[in-house]
């Protein structure tokens, strides 16, 4: 359990010096085997189920090479066990046209989690929030987006946005509503 050990949990920044723990974390082994996190950086949903896992990845690793390390990895005992995407909210175009939203250059947004699958529904997720949150309000970021699904039932790899509740609990907003998401808004 996390409160067993959360004394061992360490989030990090997301940078080249980890560069192999997330390939490590978004691995087969680790139930992350084809996305690596590229779902909102591709430009449209259409034909996003026919894309392979040697695309995402090297999709990703041109991100990655272009510098954008965007996000945090939890760790536990040095072995990364979680992954939050998080950055400049107008970066990802895909997903300010599909929520219509206005440009804002001051917003940020988590766009995803990743939990491996021993490390799931045991609040990890809820502890990374945290730490990102506190991370970003340091770093001066005063306005964070979040776009959960509504169905808190939905199965493990369908809840990759994160839970409604979990952000509810951090003290979110609801800003907009579809008949999917709830875009969520939280002022640092």
């Amino acid at each position: 359990m996390i409160n067993e050990d959360a004394a061992k949990i360490r989030i990090e920044r997301f940078d080249k010096n980890c560069r192999a723990d997330f390939f490590e974390l978004h691995s087969e082994k680790n139930g992350g085997g084809w996305c690596y996190c590229v779902a909102w950086w591709v430009d449209t949903w259409e034909n996003w189920g026919q894309r392979t896992a040697s695309e995402n990845r090297r999709y990703r690793e041109g991100l990655l090479d272009e510098g954008n390390y965007d996000g945090y990895l939890a760790y536990i005992l040095d072995k990364p066990v979680g992954w939050c995407q998080v950055g400049p909210r107008d970066r990802l175009k895909k997903l300010v046209r599909q929520f219509d939203l206005k440009p804002d250059p001051d917003a940020w947004a988590i766009t995803c989690f990743h939990i491996a699958p021993a490390y799931r529904r045991q609040r990890l997720a809820s502890y990374m929030l945290k730490a990102v949150l506190d991370d970003l309000s340091n770093r001066g970021i005063k306005k964070v987006e979040a776009f959960p699904r509504h169905d808190n039932s939905a199965a493990d790899d369908d809840l990759w946005t994160g839970p409604k509740k979990m952000y509810l609990k951090a003290g979110f907003k609801q800003l907009a509503i579809n008949d999917k998401v709830t875009i969520l808004i939280l002022e640092l």
